[in-house]
């Protein structure tokens, strides 16, 4: 007897254990879903946008150059702002920072849906942008408060990638699906749902993060927003207005004074906006820097094909969303590909590996004609999503190990700022090569080029700064 009450007490403990591994679980997957969520709009809003475009411009009647802006206007606020928004996540605090946050980019995505017209689209884009950069940086150090214990954390960042990277990939399909049923302004009206489930999944599950009494480098800040807007505006009205418009030079004039004065403050300062003792580690620099050329590519390359698919081959928003579909399988077929390979390798050596991939899979495409079969297009753009899709998490990896739980707001902050920096760039540079080409095809040739060329330059960042002796120290653990 009692060695049944022995066998019955043990099998109660294993069933509380379980049951509680389970609860533990359950909820782990709760919160990783509510810190997804702003990333997910964030993203999806990008990438719903590109197929958006065509539409927006028939119905708003805009040019190529304002629909650049309402890309990059969007994108602009985002990349100047995410530094500061790390700094205020530190003051107020991660959770509040992120409801915040939250909060504004709702009711800007409704402002965007009422858009009368193309300057009030850009007018509330520019907002939209604000309330990403508050959010997302606090997403990602929510996401180390939440989850202390490296190994769980690293499961949780895998699974985080994956929601970020589905939803970023489903984009241009839900996009073409949505704008071509309901028109363009439902695309911004499907942030309000996510937007409205996941303040309240916030509320409820995420434990607040306190904030610390640090000064806001405020002078800093206003000479780095400048610089960015001067660039913002001379790259994307220089094809418009002339390389040697009077607007244009004085453009270019301010952002180089504006980028000297910064450096110069910055190395004077006891309150830099920068984590300059974070660049000292190759890994942290090599992740920035590959942040910043993936988001060029990718980026620039979702807007070239938004449009190309549309305007060269004739497309509906509803046929262009189905034909970007190899951008939507390949970003989950790459997140299983990294849980896979990821205990195997190093990060660096996956970012170099993947990096070439999508270089020579772009560049394979240089000698696209109307004679191309939308079947070899899709190929090639799939193969290099693929290498984009574990590009992303190895990326966001590789910054976690090296900035580590102390600098997580600021580290995922300056990673941000230089992905979103990379966004703006692409999208201005792809619009430029749009505007001056003879044609599209001749456009998505030139654009193709220069994707692939970025991507091969990242696999040596990636190389040289990550996977080389003094860069990674250590395997990533598997994501599961």
């Amino acid at each position: 007897m009692s060695r049944l009450n022995e066998k019955a007490g043990a099998g109660s403990v294993r069933g509380a254990d379980d049951i509680a591994s389970a609860g533990r679980a359950t909820s782990g997957k709760i919160k990783i879903t509510a810190l997804a969520t702003g990333f997910v709009m964030a993203s999806l809003d990008i990438t719903v946008v590109n197929v958006a475009g065509a539409t927006i411009q028939a119905r708003l009647h805009t040019t190529l150059t304002e629909l650049t802006w309402v890309v990059d206007g969007y994108v602009l606020t985002f990349a100047s702002l995410l530094l500061l928004g790390g700094g205020v996540a530190n003051r107020v605090g991660a959770k509040t920072a992120y409801m915040r946050g939250m909060g504004v980019f709702f009711v800007a995505s409704l402002a965007c849906a009422l858009a009368p017209s193309g300057g009030a689209l850009i007018g509330a884009r520019l907002v939209q942008g604000a309330g990403a950069a508050l959010f997302m940086p606090s997403s990602l150090a929510l996401l180390v408060y939440s989850f202390p214990d490296r190994r769980e954390r690293t499961r949780m960042l895998g699974l985080w990638s994956a929601i970020v990277a589905a939803s970023a990939g489903f984009g241009p399909t839900i996009g073409g699906i949505v704008v071509n049923a309901l028109g363009w302004r439902s695309v911004f009206l499907l942030n309000l749902p996510i937007g409205l489930v996941g303040m309240l999944m916030t509320h409820r599950h995420i434990a607040p993060a306190a904030g610390r009494s640090t000064r806001l480098a405020v002078p800093g800040h206003i000479v780095w927003i400048t610089a960015l807007a001067a660039l913002s505006y001379a790259l994307i009205e220089g094809p418009h207005l002339g390389w040697y418009a009077a607007s244009v030079l004085v453009a270019f004039a301010v952002g180089v004074i504006a980028t000297g004065l910064l450096v110069a403050r910055e190395r004077r300062t006891d309150n830099p906006i920068m984590p300059w003792a974070l660049f000292r580690d190759p890994c942290f620099s090599g992740a920035n820097a590959v942040g910043f050329l993936f988001n060029l590519a990718l980026f620039g390359n979702l807007f070239m094909l938004g449009l190309f698919f549309q305007h060269a081959r004739g497309a509906s928003p509803f046929r262009a969303g189905l034909e970007l579909l190899p951008v939507t399988f390949s970003f989950p077929l790459a997140n299983v590909v990294f849980s896979r390979v990821s205990a195997r390798f190093t990060n660096g050596t996956l970012l170099t590996v993947f990096l070439l991939v999508a270089g020579v899979a772009s560049i394979s495409m240089i000698g696209v004609s109307p004679g191309t079969p939308y079947w070899v297009m899709a190929v090639v753009i799939g193969v290099a999503n693929v290498g984009a899709g574990v590009i992303a998490p190895a990326m966001t990896a590789a910054l976690v190990d090296a900035a580590g739980r102390e600098h997580a707001n600021i580290g995922g902050s300056m990673l941000n700022a230089n992905r979103q920096l990379g966004s703006l760039v692409g999208v201005a540079a792809v619009g430029a090569v749009l505007h001056v080409a003879h044609d599209w095809y001749q456009g998505a040739s030139a654009s193709f080029l220069l994707v692939g060329v970025v991507y091969l330059i990242g696999a040596l960042c990636a190389w040289r700064l990550i996977a080389q002796p003094g860069g990674e120290k250590r395997p990533s653990p598997r994501f599961q």
